[in-house]
Protein backbone atom coordinates (compact mmCIF):
# COMPACT_ATOMS: atom_id res chain seq x y z
CA UNK A 1 0.00 0.00 0.00
CA UNK A 2 1.01 3.66 -0.71
CA UNK A 3 2.41 5.38 2.23
CA UNK A 4 1.95 8.75 2.42
CA UNK A 5 3.76 11.58 5.58
CA UNK A 6 2.76 14.48 6.52
CA UNK A 7 4.92 16.84 7.77
CA UNK A 8 5.59 19.97 8.92
CA UNK A 9 5.54 22.15 12.07
CA UNK A 10 3.87 21.89 15.12
CA UNK A 11 0.11 23.29 14.99
CA UNK A 12 0.41 24.20 11.42
CA UNK A 13 -3.25 21.87 11.41
CA UNK A 14 -1.28 18.17 9.90
CA UNK A 15 -3.38 16.23 12.75
CA UNK A 16 -6.90 17.96 11.65
CA UNK A 17 -5.78 17.16 8.02
CA UNK A 18 -4.92 13.94 9.18
CA UNK A 19 -8.66 13.77 10.81
CA UNK A 20 -10.30 14.99 7.80
CA UNK A 21 -8.55 12.20 5.58
CA UNK A 22 -9.37 9.00 8.04
CA UNK A 23 -12.13 10.35 9.74
CA UNK A 24 -10.37 8.79 12.89
CA UNK A 25 -10.15 11.23 16.57
CA UNK A 26 -6.30 11.80 16.83
CA UNK A 27 -5.83 14.10 19.11
CA UNK A 28 -6.23 17.78 18.24
CA UNK A 29 -4.90 20.78 20.62
CA UNK A 30 -3.48 24.11 20.43
CA UNK A 31 -0.14 23.40 22.26
CA UNK A 32 3.65 22.32 21.03
CA UNK A 33 3.65 18.71 20.51
CA UNK A 34 0.08 17.78 21.06
CA UNK A 35 0.73 14.30 18.99
CA UNK A 36 3.05 12.34 20.54
CA UNK A 37 3.17 9.19 18.82
CA UNK A 38 3.12 8.63 14.96
CA UNK A 39 -1.02 8.34 14.18
CA UNK A 40 -1.38 5.67 11.11
CA UNK A 41 -4.97 5.42 9.42
CA UNK A 42 -6.48 4.75 5.80
CA UNK A 43 -7.46 7.39 3.64
CA UNK A 44 -8.54 7.57 -0.11
CA UNK A 45 -7.65 8.63 -3.62
CA UNK A 46 -10.24 9.09 -5.72
CA UNK A 47 -10.83 8.80 -10.05
CA UNK A 48 -13.47 9.10 -12.37
CA UNK A 49 -14.25 4.92 -12.05
CA UNK A 50 -14.62 2.88 -15.08
CA UNK A 51 -18.24 1.98 -14.72
CA UNK A 52 -19.92 5.37 -15.92
CA UNK A 53 -17.81 4.48 -19.26
CA UNK A 54 -19.00 0.84 -19.15
CA UNK A 55 -22.59 2.00 -18.13
CA UNK A 56 -22.74 -0.87 -15.51
CA UNK A 57 -23.19 -0.97 -11.50
CA UNK A 58 -19.82 -2.08 -9.90
CA UNK A 59 -19.76 -4.10 -7.24
CA UNK A 60 -16.08 -2.70 -4.96
CA UNK A 61 -14.62 -4.98 -3.05
CA UNK A 62 -11.08 -3.40 -2.11
CA UNK A 63 -12.07 -0.08 -2.56
CA UNK A 64 -15.61 1.72 -2.64
CA UNK A 65 -17.70 3.73 -5.66
CA UNK A 66 -19.50 6.77 -4.15
CA UNK A 67 -21.23 8.67 -7.46
CA UNK A 68 -19.12 7.05 -9.93
CA UNK A 69 -16.05 8.09 -8.06
CA UNK A 70 -13.70 4.92 -7.21
CA UNK A 71 -12.13 5.75 -3.98
CA UNK A 72 -8.45 3.46 -3.42
CA UNK A 73 -7.36 3.42 0.36
CA UNK A 74 -3.43 4.26 1.39
CA UNK A 75 -1.57 4.46 4.25
CA UNK A 76 -1.71 8.37 5.98
CA UNK A 77 1.07 8.77 8.57
CA UNK A 78 1.38 12.06 10.98
CA UNK A 79 4.45 12.68 11.84
CA UNK A 80 4.01 15.12 15.06
CA UNK A 81 5.50 18.59 14.84
CA UNK A 82 9.01 19.18 13.71
CA UNK A 83 11.27 22.09 15.61
CA UNK A 84 14.59 23.81 14.39
CA UNK A 85 17.39 20.75 15.20
CA UNK A 86 15.13 18.08 15.41
CA UNK A 87 17.78 16.34 13.36
CA UNK A 88 20.02 16.77 16.51
CA UNK A 89 17.45 14.98 18.31
CA UNK A 90 15.34 18.04 19.27
CA UNK A 91 11.68 17.94 20.75
CA UNK A 92 10.62 14.61 20.00
CA UNK A 93 13.79 13.38 17.83
CA UNK A 94 14.96 12.07 14.45
CA UNK A 95 13.62 9.11 14.80
CA UNK A 96 10.03 10.82 12.99
CA UNK A 97 11.95 12.36 10.04
CA UNK A 98 13.09 8.71 9.61
CA UNK A 99 9.49 7.63 9.31
CA UNK A 100 8.99 10.69 7.22
CA UNK A 101 11.77 9.11 4.83
CA UNK A 102 10.20 5.67 4.49
CA UNK A 103 7.41 7.19 3.24
CA UNK A 104 6.93 7.21 -0.92
CA UNK A 105 5.55 10.56 -0.61
CA UNK A 106 5.20 13.66 1.27
CA UNK A 107 2.81 16.61 1.97
CA UNK A 108 4.32 19.10 4.14
CA UNK A 109 1.69 21.45 5.82
CA UNK A 110 2.04 24.93 6.23
CA UNK A 111 0.50 27.53 8.18
CA UNK A 112 -0.51 29.86 5.64
CA UNK A 113 -2.17 32.62 8.30
CA UNK A 114 1.39 32.59 9.65
CA UNK A 115 0.18 32.34 12.90
CA UNK A 116 2.07 29.98 14.51
CA UNK A 117 5.79 31.37 15.58
CA UNK A 118 9.16 29.68 15.17
CA UNK A 119 9.31 27.44 17.90
CA UNK A 120 5.41 26.39 17.00
CA UNK A 121 3.64 27.88 19.15
CA UNK A 122 0.25 29.57 18.59
CA UNK A 123 0.29 33.12 17.83
CA UNK A 124 -1.50 35.94 16.00
CA UNK A 125 -2.34 35.29 11.70
CA UNK A 126 0.23 37.44 10.09
CA UNK A 127 3.16 37.50 12.93
CA UNK A 128 4.68 34.13 11.42
CA UNK A 129 6.52 33.44 8.11
CA UNK A 130 5.26 30.03 6.39
CA UNK A 131 7.94 30.70 3.87
CA UNK A 132 10.67 30.25 6.75
CA UNK A 133 8.78 27.30 8.13
CA UNK A 134 9.57 25.60 4.98
CA UNK A 135 13.09 26.07 4.52
CA UNK A 136 13.23 24.79 7.98
CA UNK A 137 11.44 21.86 7.69
CA UNK A 138 13.19 20.52 5.38
CA UNK A 139 16.41 21.90 5.82
CA UNK A 140 16.12 19.36 8.96
CA UNK A 141 15.53 16.49 6.77
CA UNK A 142 18.50 17.45 4.81
CA UNK A 143 20.50 17.45 7.80
CA UNK A 144 19.12 14.27 9.09
CA UNK A 145 19.61 12.84 4.98
CA UNK A 146 23.64 14.04 6.23
CA UNK A 147 23.58 12.37 9.18
CA UNK A 148 23.05 9.07 8.08
CA UNK A 149 25.48 9.45 5.42
CA UNK A 150 28.22 10.73 7.01
CA UNK A 151 26.98 8.00 9.97
CA UNK A 152 27.47 5.20 7.82
CA UNK A 153 30.58 6.78 5.97
CA UNK A 154 32.98 3.44 7.27
CA UNK A 155 30.79 0.91 5.66
CA UNK A 156 30.10 2.77 2.69
CA UNK A 157 33.74 2.55 2.36
CA UNK A 158 33.96 -0.67 2.60
CA UNK A 159 31.56 -1.64 0.10
CA UNK A 160 33.07 1.00 -2.27
CA UNK A 161 36.43 -0.90 -1.78
CA UNK A 162 34.70 -4.01 -2.33
CA UNK A 163 32.83 -3.09 -5.74
CA UNK A 164 34.44 0.14 -6.61
CA UNK A 165 31.06 1.55 -7.56
CA UNK A 166 30.30 5.06 -5.12
CA UNK A 167 26.32 4.31 -6.12
CA UNK A 168 26.09 1.05 -5.12
CA UNK A 169 27.90 1.16 -1.91
CA UNK A 170 25.82 4.59 -0.72
CA UNK A 171 22.57 2.53 -2.20
CA UNK A 172 23.30 -0.32 -0.16
CA UNK A 173 23.12 2.11 3.29
CA UNK A 174 19.85 4.11 1.56
CA UNK A 175 17.83 1.08 0.39
CA UNK A 176 15.46 0.69 4.13
CA UNK A 177 14.38 4.28 3.48
CA UNK A 178 13.09 3.74 0.02
CA UNK A 179 16.12 5.42 -2.26
CA UNK A 180 16.42 3.57 -5.50
CA UNK A 181 19.57 2.87 -6.77
CA UNK A 182 18.95 5.15 -9.91
CA UNK A 183 18.41 7.93 -6.85
CA UNK A 184 21.35 7.73 -5.72
CA UNK A 185 23.31 7.72 -9.05
CA UNK A 186 21.30 10.80 -10.10
CA UNK A 187 22.00 12.46 -7.06
CA UNK A 188 25.51 11.79 -7.25
CA UNK A 189 25.76 13.43 -10.86
CA UNK A 190 23.83 16.44 -9.88
CA UNK A 191 26.48 16.96 -6.89
CA UNK A 192 28.95 16.53 -9.23
CA UNK A 193 30.47 13.37 -7.18
CA UNK A 194 30.06 10.69 -9.41
CA UNK A 195 33.49 10.33 -10.59
CA UNK A 196 35.26 11.49 -7.31
CA UNK A 197 37.08 9.29 -5.34
CA UNK A 198 34.90 8.66 -1.76
CA UNK A 199 38.36 8.52 0.61
CA UNK A 200 38.51 12.36 -0.64
CA UNK A 201 35.30 13.57 0.33
CA UNK A 202 34.84 16.79 2.49
CA UNK A 203 32.28 17.81 4.94
CA UNK A 204 30.45 19.92 1.98
CA UNK A 205 30.07 16.51 -0.50
CA UNK A 206 28.39 14.84 1.94
CA UNK A 207 25.80 17.83 2.66
CA UNK A 208 25.60 18.22 -0.84
CA UNK A 209 24.52 14.76 -1.55
CA UNK A 210 22.06 15.10 1.32
CA UNK A 211 20.38 18.15 -0.60
CA UNK A 212 19.63 15.97 -3.91
CA UNK A 213 19.15 13.06 -2.26
CA UNK A 214 16.12 14.73 0.36
CA UNK A 215 15.15 16.46 -3.32
CA UNK A 216 14.38 12.95 -4.74
CA UNK A 217 11.52 12.17 -2.12
CA UNK A 218 8.09 13.48 -4.17
CA UNK A 219 6.75 16.49 -2.11
CA UNK A 220 3.46 18.43 -1.99
CA UNK A 221 2.89 22.18 0.02
CA UNK A 222 -0.11 22.14 1.36
CA UNK A 223 -0.91 26.12 2.40
CA UNK A 224 -3.48 25.04 5.38
CA UNK A 225 -5.78 27.70 7.70
CA UNK A 226 -6.59 29.63 3.78
CA UNK A 227 -10.06 30.91 5.93
CA UNK A 228 -8.03 32.94 7.84
CA UNK A 229 -6.33 36.57 7.55
CA UNK A 230 -3.00 36.98 5.64
CA UNK A 231 -3.48 33.38 4.05
CA UNK A 232 -3.55 34.48 0.39
CA UNK A 233 -0.87 36.75 0.44
CA UNK A 234 1.11 34.10 2.01
CA UNK A 235 -0.21 31.87 -0.44
CA UNK A 236 1.33 34.08 -3.06
CA UNK A 237 4.67 33.93 -1.52
CA UNK A 238 4.51 29.98 -0.92
CA UNK A 239 3.64 29.71 -4.94
CA UNK A 240 6.42 32.26 -6.05
CA UNK A 241 9.13 30.93 -3.93
CA UNK A 242 9.10 27.26 -4.55
CA UNK A 243 7.86 27.40 -8.03
CA UNK A 244 9.25 24.20 -8.09
CA UNK A 245 6.69 22.55 -6.03
CA UNK A 246 2.77 22.55 -6.43
CA UNK A 247 0.95 24.17 -3.86
CA UNK A 248 -2.40 23.63 -2.99
CA UNK A 249 -4.66 25.95 -0.54
CA UNK A 250 -6.52 23.85 1.85
CA UNK A 251 -8.42 24.51 4.77
CA UNK A 252 -8.12 21.05 6.69
CA UNK A 253 -10.95 22.46 9.52
CA UNK A 254 -13.24 22.76 6.63
CA UNK A 255 -13.12 19.46 5.46
CA UNK A 256 -13.31 17.98 9.06
CA UNK A 257 -16.17 19.72 9.52
CA UNK A 258 -17.83 18.89 6.16
CA UNK A 259 -16.98 15.15 6.76
CA UNK A 260 -18.44 14.82 10.30
CA UNK A 261 -21.51 16.70 8.83
CA UNK A 262 -21.87 14.14 6.65
CA UNK A 263 -21.39 10.93 9.12
CA UNK A 264 -23.96 12.80 10.95
CA UNK A 265 -26.02 12.66 7.58
CA UNK A 266 -27.03 16.50 7.90
CA UNK A 267 -25.76 17.30 4.49
CA UNK A 268 -24.81 15.08 1.39
CA UNK A 269 -21.02 15.60 0.44
CA UNK A 270 -18.50 13.89 -1.38
CA UNK A 271 -15.02 14.44 -0.73
CA UNK A 272 -13.35 16.37 -3.27
CA UNK A 273 -16.82 17.60 -4.70
CA UNK A 274 -16.73 21.41 -5.30
CA UNK A 275 -20.17 21.48 -2.95
CA UNK A 276 -22.41 19.99 -0.42
CA UNK A 277 -25.96 19.61 -0.18
CA UNK A 278 -27.76 20.32 3.47
CA UNK A 279 -30.32 17.14 4.05
CA UNK A 280 -32.80 19.05 6.30
CA UNK A 281 -32.06 22.79 7.55
CA UNK A 282 -34.83 22.27 10.31
CA UNK A 283 -32.16 19.13 12.19
CA UNK A 284 -28.98 21.94 12.34
CA UNK A 285 -28.25 24.28 15.24
CA UNK A 286 -27.15 27.69 15.20
CA UNK A 287 -23.45 27.04 15.20
CA UNK A 288 -23.88 23.81 13.14
CA UNK A 289 -25.88 26.57 10.52
CA UNK A 290 -23.09 29.28 11.00
CA UNK A 291 -20.13 26.79 10.31
CA UNK A 292 -21.64 25.50 6.84
CA UNK A 293 -22.07 28.78 6.00
CA UNK A 294 -18.58 29.90 6.79
CA UNK A 295 -17.13 26.83 5.18
CA UNK A 296 -19.22 28.16 1.85
CA UNK A 297 -18.12 31.33 2.22
CA UNK A 298 -14.42 31.08 3.07
CA UNK A 299 -13.73 27.90 1.12
CA UNK A 300 -15.62 26.91 -1.59
CA UNK A 301 -16.92 30.27 -2.68
CA UNK A 302 -13.23 31.10 -3.21
CA UNK A 303 -11.02 27.69 -3.76
CA UNK A 304 -14.01 25.67 -4.72
CA UNK A 305 -12.67 22.75 -2.81
CA UNK A 306 -11.36 22.46 0.89
CA UNK A 307 -7.97 20.94 -0.18
CA UNK A 308 -7.72 18.18 1.45
CA UNK A 309 -8.84 15.44 -1.17
CA UNK A 310 -7.35 17.23 -3.61
CA UNK A 311 -3.55 16.97 -2.20
CA UNK A 312 -3.79 13.21 -1.45
CA UNK A 313 -4.90 12.91 -5.23
CA UNK A 314 -2.02 15.07 -6.67
CA UNK A 315 0.65 13.56 -4.09
CA UNK A 316 -0.60 9.97 -6.01
CA UNK A 317 -1.34 10.40 -9.22
CA UNK A 318 0.62 13.74 -9.87
CA UNK A 319 3.76 13.24 -7.87
CA UNK A 320 4.16 9.47 -7.71
CA UNK A 321 2.16 8.77 -11.60
CA UNK A 322 0.33 5.99 -10.02
CA UNK A 323 -2.06 4.19 -12.57
CA UNK A 324 -5.08 2.88 -11.16
CA UNK A 325 -5.79 -0.41 -12.96
CA UNK A 326 -8.90 -2.93 -12.47
CA UNK A 327 -8.16 -6.62 -13.22
CA UNK A 328 -11.27 -9.03 -14.08
CA UNK A 329 -11.35 -13.11 -15.06
CA UNK A 330 -14.57 -11.84 -17.34
CA UNK A 331 -13.27 -9.13 -20.05
CA UNK A 332 -16.60 -8.94 -21.30
CA UNK A 333 -19.00 -9.01 -18.30
CA UNK A 334 -16.07 -7.18 -16.18
CA UNK A 335 -16.63 -9.82 -13.31
CA UNK A 336 -14.11 -11.36 -11.33
CA UNK A 337 -14.45 -15.09 -10.41
CA UNK A 338 -17.37 -14.84 -8.10
CA UNK A 339 -19.26 -13.03 -10.77
CA UNK A 340 -18.93 -9.20 -8.87
CA UNK A 341 -18.61 -6.54 -11.45
CA UNK A 342 -15.14 -4.42 -10.76
CA UNK A 343 -14.56 -5.93 -7.80
CA UNK A 344 -10.82 -4.69 -7.40
CA UNK A 345 -8.41 -1.93 -8.75
CA UNK A 346 -4.68 -2.03 -7.89
CA UNK A 347 -3.03 1.59 -8.09
CA UNK A 348 0.65 0.64 -9.78
CA UNK A 349 3.54 2.68 -10.20
CA UNK A 350 5.07 4.31 -13.65
CA UNK A 351 5.90 1.71 -16.07
CA UNK A 352 4.51 -1.61 -14.24
CA UNK A 353 3.85 -4.57 -17.02
CA UNK A 354 0.83 -6.86 -16.54
CA UNK A 355 3.58 -9.29 -15.45
CA UNK A 356 3.47 -6.48 -12.09
CA UNK A 357 -0.15 -6.50 -12.07
CA UNK A 358 -0.35 -10.52 -11.75
CA UNK A 359 2.57 -10.36 -8.88
CA UNK A 360 0.48 -7.90 -6.59
CA UNK A 361 -2.44 -10.42 -6.99
CA UNK A 362 -1.11 -13.22 -6.29
CA UNK A 363 2.20 -15.27 -6.80
CA UNK A 364 0.86 -18.51 -8.70
CA UNK A 365 -0.84 -15.85 -11.19
CA UNK A 366 2.23 -14.59 -12.03
CA UNK A 367 3.85 -17.57 -12.39
CA UNK A 368 1.52 -18.95 -14.72
CA UNK A 369 0.72 -15.50 -16.56
CA UNK A 370 0.92 -15.92 -20.40
CA UNK A 371 -1.01 -12.99 -21.53
CA UNK A 372 -3.39 -10.30 -20.56
CA UNK A 373 -7.01 -8.95 -22.79
CA UNK A 374 -7.98 -5.62 -22.84
CA UNK A 375 -11.45 -4.99 -22.15
CA UNK A 376 -11.97 -1.76 -23.68
CA UNK A 377 -10.53 -3.38 -26.97
CA UNK A 378 -10.68 -7.13 -27.03
CA UNK A 379 -7.03 -7.39 -27.78
CA UNK A 380 -4.07 -9.55 -26.62
CA UNK A 381 -1.89 -7.91 -24.29
CA UNK A 382 2.01 -9.61 -23.76
CA UNK A 383 3.41 -10.09 -20.60
CA UNK A 384 5.39 -7.34 -20.38
CA UNK A 385 2.89 -4.75 -21.17
CA UNK A 386 2.84 -1.36 -19.63
CA UNK A 387 -0.35 -0.36 -17.83
CA UNK A 388 -2.19 2.84 -18.32
CA UNK A 389 -4.29 4.94 -15.70
CA UNK A 390 -7.90 3.19 -15.68
CA UNK A 391 -7.00 -0.04 -17.76
CA UNK A 392 -9.17 -2.78 -17.25
CA UNK A 393 -7.31 -5.84 -18.26
CA UNK A 394 -8.25 -10.03 -18.16
CA UNK A 395 -5.02 -12.06 -16.89
CA UNK A 396 -4.57 -15.40 -18.83
CA UNK A 397 -3.20 -17.69 -16.74
CA UNK A 398 -1.73 -21.20 -17.70
CA UNK A 399 -3.94 -24.13 -16.04
CA UNK A 400 -1.56 -26.57 -14.07
CA UNK A 401 -1.54 -29.70 -15.08
CA UNK A 402 -2.67 -32.64 -12.67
Amino acid sequence: MIVIGLIGKTNVGKTTFFNAATLLEAEISNYPFATKELNEGIAYVHFHCVCGEFKIQDNPVNSACINGWRFVPIKLIDVPGLIKDAWRGRGLGNRFISVAAMSDALIHIVDASGSIDEEGRISKPGTGDPVRDFKEIEQEIVNWYYQLLKKNSKYITKWYRQTARIDLSIYKVLSGIKVSLDDVGSSLKMAGLLEKDFDSWNDEDFRRLALYLRRKKPTLIVANKMDLPFAEENFRRLSEEFKEYIVVPCSAEAELALRRAEKLRLVEYVPGEEMFFVRDRNKLTKKQVWALEYVQEKILGKYFRTGVQQALDITVFKLLSMNAVYPVADEKKLTDGKGRVLPDVYLMPPGSTLQDLAAQIHTEIARNLVCGIDARLGIRLPKDYKLRHRDVVKLVVALRRK
